[in-house]
C-alpha cells in the first residue's frame, strides 16, 4: 500500500465555527463526526478534524491546493467577509494575492488564528 495522507486534527476555539468557516470557504463536504471532533472531507478523502483542546492553541500552517475557479470563489468569499489577507507569509502585502510558482496564492488566518494558504499550483 502506498503512503497517503489520511487526516489531521485542527485545534479550534469553536470546532463548529472553524468547520463552518472551512466548509463554506473551500466548498467542502461534511463527514460523519464523533466524540470531540467535527469533521470535513477533502475531495481526495482526507479528513479535517476540528477539536477544542483544553490548552492554548499554537498557530499552525495549512496550505490548500485549489483549481483556479475554486480559488476565485474562495478569494471572493474572503473579500466579501472582510477577512484580512496577504500576498506573502510575512504579511507585508495586505489586500493582495501573489502570482508565484506559476499560479496564484493568498494567506490569511482562520477563526482559531492558524495561518492558511490557498494556492493554485503546487510548489514542486
Amino acid at each position: 500500500m502506498p503512503v497517503t495522507f489520511n487526516h489531521t486534527i485542527i485545534a479550534a476555539r469553536s470546532r463548529t465555527e472553524s468547520a463552518r468557516f472551512y466548509r463554506e470557504l473551500l466548498e467542502l463536504r461534511e463527514a460523519p463526526s464523533w466524540g470531540p471532533f467535527t469533521n470535513l472531507q477533502l475531495d481526495d478523502g482526507v479528513l479535517l478534524q476540528f477539536a477544542e483542546p483544553p490548552v492554548e492553541i499554537q498557530m499552525q500552517h495549512y496550505a490548500f491546493l485549489l483549481d483556479d475557479a475554486r480559488f476565485d470563489r474562495a478569494y471572493r468569499r474572503l473579500c466579501d467577509a472582510g477577512v484580512t489577507h496577504w500576498a506573502d507569509p510575512q504579511m507585508r502585502r495586505p489586500g493582495e494575492i501573489n502570482d508565484e510558482h506559476g499560479g496564484r496564492g493568498v494567506y490569511f488566518k482562520d477563526p482559531a488564528g492558524h495561518a492558511i494558504e490557498l494556492i493554485t499550483r503546487p510548489y514542486l
